[in-house]
């Protein structure tokens, strides 16, 4: 049997054990398992690494505890915009879209863009367009509402301040354990015909100036894949992870001064980004199914099931 794997990521930061409640702690962990169940249950069957990774981004997109699709945070205007992109390595095809609204999915959207028009990147109301012509599923801004998102962005109101989804505290029990975290989430995967692919979605940063677009959607900088290379989804502040072509990085350490995965990402992560006070965090895959997962932050919500046995799911460092 051809080896596959699966890698996800929820977002990286400031995320303390002694900050977490047991029940915020397990509804992480469940909404993980869940995307990683999503994807691997498509490479089990023989299915491409690029529909698993949009599945297990799809359950993230779906589930509230991640700043993306459902769960994204408010920006200046008080609505949400969401960033998303996805890439095939076996043939370099990739799918962008960024500073949409009300797409249930944008990762989805992402997918659309790439196999049915004959651009890599949609923004804004022409990609909303786009996606009705194709049927995809849209919802009300009611469906992105979350308490403790609306709270975050009150008291930020009026001010020219941005922060990384969790980096306002607020003090109710709904938000217990959330401390400083760059919410973005993605997938990088290996399928039995030896493909790989990544995509990665996010609803950015809460009181950001719309029309304001980070590293997630940008192909080389918050995602990245090439079957001679590795696969690589990257969470973060995404202004120095646009700066430093962050994901492209890697596969260039890797194809060129011929390092492994891991070291190529350790590289970037510990030695590059820090450079530029680039905080957060990346996962990676390569053709060998070789897969590893580094951050420089205090924590990054992350798993991994591959089909020779090895599982994880982590929150900490």
């Amino acid at each position: 049997m051809n080896t596959f794997t699966l890698a996800i990521h929820g977002g990286a930061g400031t995320i303390l054990r002694a900050d977490m409640t047991a029940e915020k702690e397990a509804g992480y962990r469940h909404a993980l398992d869940t995307a990683l169940l999503a994807g691997y249950t498509i490479l089990e069957k023989g299915g491409s690494s690029i529909q698993a990774v949009q599945a297990a981004v799809m359950a993230l997109e779906d589930d509230i505890h991640f700043n993306a699709g459902k769960g994204s945070v408010f920006g200046k205007d008080g609505r949400h915009e969401m960033d998303a992109s996805i890439m095939d390595g076996s043939n370099l095809m990739a799918g962008a879209v960024a500073a949409v609204r009300n797409i249930r999915n944008p990762v989805e959207l992402a997918y659309t863009i790439m196999t049915k028009s004959p651009h890599v990147m949609l923004i804004g109301q022409g990609a909303k367009e786009f996606a009705l012509q194709q049927g995809l599923a849209t919802e009300p801004d009611e469906y992105f509402f979350s308490a403790f998102r609306y709270e975050q962005w009150k008291q930020m109101q009026g001010s020219d301040a941005i922060a990384l989804d969790h980096n306002v505290k607020v003090t109710t029990p709904e938000t217990s354990g959330d401390g400083k975290k760059y919410g973005t989430v993605g997938a990088v995967a290996l399928d039995i015909h030896g493909n790989i692919a990544a995509a990665t979605s996010t609803g950015g940063m809460t009181n950001k100036q719309f029309g304001r677009v980070g590293d997630s959607p940008i192909i080389g900088a918050g995602t990245y894949a090439n079957n001679k290379t590795c696969a690589i989804s990257c969470t973060g502040h995404g202004e120095p992870f646009i700066r430093a072509v962050t994901a492209y990085d890697v596969s260039c350490l890797m194809e060129y001064k011929g390092l492994s995965l891991e070291k190529a990402m350790q590289v970037v992560v510990h030695d590059k980004l820090m450079k530029i006070e680039g905080e957060g965090g990346m996962i990676g895959v390569d053709a060998s199914g070789n897969v590893a997962l580094v951050f420089n932050s205090d924590g990054m919500y992350r798993g991994m099931k591959t089909s020779d046995g090895r599982y994880a799911v982590a929150i900490y460092k």
